[in-house]
């Protein structure tokens, strides 16, 4: 029985042996780098196949699709606003996007940071309720708040107006001063039926 050579190199008194790789190792590499060839041009440099970016798009329509199936499309305006501020199925959507998008300046609880307060009567760009929507749509001040009309679906436009109309009258600890005019209240909410 003829033993298999070995490497004239020890390490640590361990010494070993001269085996080539297997040729089934050499095909499942060749395998691997053929069809990782075949995966790059037909995934990555194919312009038929959807770009990461498409498909987020696509997943993100279909799911405001599914969101906002049993509403429709809202309208800015102040009845709308008012309804969805006493919607309890609703309202924690504006409340999310709120919480994902005005925090950093309006504070947690609206409480104001570098952007104004939410929860006084002094309000700066807002005249009636539904201007809420004008401004979280158009943005206000010269930039100092952005547009927001163009990254989110209008009817969570609406839906975060009706939950900054609620912040209205809250006493969070460490407001900000008022700024601004001081406004007349809300309109009244009247629901459906009366």
């Amino acid at each position: 029985m003829e033993r298999d050579p070995l490497l004239d190199h020890e390490y640590d008194g361990i010494r070993e042996y001269d085996n080539p790789t297997p040729g089934w190792w050499h095909l499942i590499f060749l395998g691997t780098v053929v069809f990782g060839l075949f995966y790059v041009i037909f995934w990555d440099l194919n312009p038929s196949t959807p770009t990461m970016h498409e498909r987020h798009a696509s997943a993100t329509v279909h799911h405001l699709q599914l969101k906002f199936a049993g509403i429709g499309e809202l309208q800015p305006d102040a009845p709308t606003i008012v309804a969805f501020m006493h919607n309890e199925e609703y309202l924690p959507i504006g409340r999310a996007v709120f919480k994902a998008n005005c925090v950093s300046c309006h504070g947690n609880d609206g409480q104001g940071l570098v952007g104004p307060n939410l929860t006084d009567d002094a309000w700066k760009n807002v005249k009636a309720i539904e201007d809420i929507a004008t401004v979280v749509a158009n943005g206000a001040a010269g930039g100092a708040m952005p547009a927001w009309g163009r990254r989110l679906h209008p009817n969570e436009v609406v839906l975060v107006s009706s939950y900054v109309a609620t912040l209205r009258g809250s006493k969070p600890g460490m407001a900000k001063q008022a700024e601004g005019d001081v406004i007349g209240p809300w309109p009244a909410f009247t629901p459906e039926g009366e």
